[in-house]
C-alpha cells in the first residue's frame, strides 16, 4: 500500500455551550470560565496538583482519546502567565505529570498490543501564549496539555487519502525550517545531549509505513521499549530534547528578530549555543534570509511564533518500536497531522454516541489505574454522576 497522508473522519456529538452575551467564542474559550466548564461537563479525574484528566468530547478518535491539562486557570488568571511546558513545572509536578503519562501510556500499550492493529501516541503541545495576536481562531486553552490517541490500523488504511498540500500537513513550511535548511548544524545541535535510553534513529526509518510521517524531523528509539517509560532516566532524557530544542529555537528566533548574535539568558546549553550555533554561517545565512521575508510578506510575518512553540511525540511504528520526536510547531497543524493524520471532525450524535460506552468504559479504567497510585480523584458530571464516578475506586 502506498504511503500517503490520510484523512479520518471524526463524529462528535455537540455540547451544550453557555456563552455571555456580547461575548465571542475565541474570547470565551480563553476565559477561566472555559475549564469549569470543561470539568464539568467532561472531566474525569483531579490531582491535588490540579492537573486534570478529561474526556476529548470533540476529539480525534472513537477508539481512544483523552488529555491531561496543568489545569491552573482558577490560581493564574493571566493567561500568558500560565505553564504551557515541562520545563515551566516544578520537579514535583513535572514527576506527577511523568507518572501520569507513563501509567496513560502503559494502559494503551497493553490495551492494544499490536501494533500491526493499532497506532497508539501521545503527544505535548505548546502552541497557545504564542498564537499571533491578530490570528483568527485563538486556541482555547493557554496551558501545558498532553493527548493520548489510539487509531485502529484498518480505519486509516481504508480512510481517503489525505490532500499532501494541506495547510495543516505542509504548516506552510514552518515546522520543517529548521531541519531543511539548518539540517546539519539541527542535527549536531542534537547530539550534545547526553542520552543513554534515546538513541537517534534516521528519519526514513522513523516514518510510518502507512502515512510516510513524520517527514524529516529529529527522531529517538526508545531503547528497551515500554519497560524503558518506567524508568526515571527516560523522561529526564524526554525533557533534554525539549531543552535542547528550545535553546535552538530561541537563538534563531531572537537572530532573526534582532540581528544580534545571543545566547538565550535562559539557555540550557549555553557552551553548545556558543559554539555550534553562533559559529555557523549557514545559521546566520538562514536567519538572515528568514528575517527578510518577515519584513517583505506581511502573511509570512502573520505566522512567526516569536517564542517557542513545538510538539514532541512518542509512537509506536508497525514494527512496534517507540518512537520520540520533536518538531518546530506553527499556527494550526494537530499532532496527528505530524504523523501524517489529517482529522475531520462532523457532528454526529447517532455515531458519537454509539461509541462513547466502549470509550468511557476504557477512560475509567484508566482513572482506576490512576487512582490506585495515588494520581488524582474521580470528577462527577453531568454524563457520569457521582456514584459512577466513586464507582472508579473500587
Amino acid at each position: 500500500m502506498k504511503s500517503t497522508p490520510r484523512e479520518v473522519i471524526t463524529p462528535f456529538r455537540p455540547l451544550p455551550l453557555t456563552i455571555p452575551e456580547g461575548m465571542g467564542k475565541n474570547e470565551f474559550f480563553n476565559s477561566s470560565n472555559n475549564l469549569k466548564n470543561l470539568t464539568e461537563e467532561n472531566g474525569l479525574l483531579r490531582t491535588r496538583e490540579n492537573f486534570l484528566l478529561y474526556r476529548k468530547a470533540i476529539g480525534h478518535s472513537l477508539e481512544f482519546d483523552t488529555s491531561i491539562i496543568f489545569d491552573t486557570s482558577q490560581t493564574i488568571l493571566d493567561p500568558l502567565g500560565r505553564p504551557v511546558r515541562r520545563d515551566q513545572l516544578s520537579k514535583k509536578e513535572s514527576r506527577i505529570w511523568s507518572r501520569m503519562s507513563q501509567t496513560i501510556v502503559d494502559y494503551m500499550l497493553e490495551q492494544y498490543p499490536d501494533p500491526e492493529k493499532h497506532l497508539v501516541f501521545c503527544g505535548e503541545a505548546s502552541l497557545d501564549p504564542t498564537w499571533p495576536i491578530n490570528k483568527p481562531g485563538v486556541p482555547s486553552i493557554r496551558m501545558i496539555h498532553n493527548h493520548f490517541i489510539v487509531y485502529p490500523q484498518e480505519q486509516l488504511r481504508q480512510a481517503k487519502i489525505a490532500d499532501s498540500n494541506h495547510p495543516n500537513l505542509t504548516d506552510g513550511g514552518h515546522h520543517g525550517l529548521f531541519l531543511k535548511h539548518l539540517g546539519e548544524v539541527y542535527q549536531r545541535f542534537f547530539e550534545i545531549l547526553n542520552l543513554t535510553i534515546l538513541q537517534p534513529i534516521s528519519s526514513d526509518k522513523s516514518q510510518l509505513a502507512l502515512t510516510g510521517y513524520p517527514q524529516g524531523l529529529p527522531s529517538w528509539e526508545v531503547t528497551g521499549g515500554a519497560d524503558s517509560l518506567k524508568n526515571p532516566r527516560f523522561w529526564q532524557e524526554y525533557d533534554l530534547i525539549l531543552k535542547g530544542f528550545l535553546d535552538f529555537y530561541r537563538t534563531f528566533f531572537g537572530l532573526v528578530a534582532t540581528q544580534k548574535a545571543s545566547i538565550p539568558k535562559e539557555s540550557y546549553f549555553p557552551d553548545q549555543v556558543e559554539n555550534v550555533l553562533l559559529f555557523n554561517n549557514d545559521f546566520y545565512r538562514v536567519a538572515r534570509e528568514v528575517r527578510l521575508k518577515v519584513i517583505d510578506d506581511p502573511q509570512f510575518a502573520n505566522e512567526m511564533r516569536w517564542h517557542p512553540a513545538y510538539k514532541q511525540l512518542m509512537y509506536r511504528d508497525c514494527k512496534g518500536r517507540l518512537i520520540v520526536t520533536i518538531s518546530q510547531n506553527s499556527v494550526g497543524n494537530a499532532i496527528t497531522e505530524l504523523l501524517g493524520i489529517v482529522v475531520k471532525r462532523i457532528p454526529d450524535t447517532e455515531a458519537y454516541n454509539a461509541a462513547e460506552p466502549a470509550l468511557l468504559a476504557k477512560l475509567f479504567e484508566v482513572c482506576r489505574r490512576l487512582i490506585a497510585s495515588d494520581l488524582g480523584e474521580p470528577i462527577s458530571n453531568g454524563f457520569w454522576p457521582i456514584q459512577d464516578a466513586q464507582t472508579l475506586e473500587d
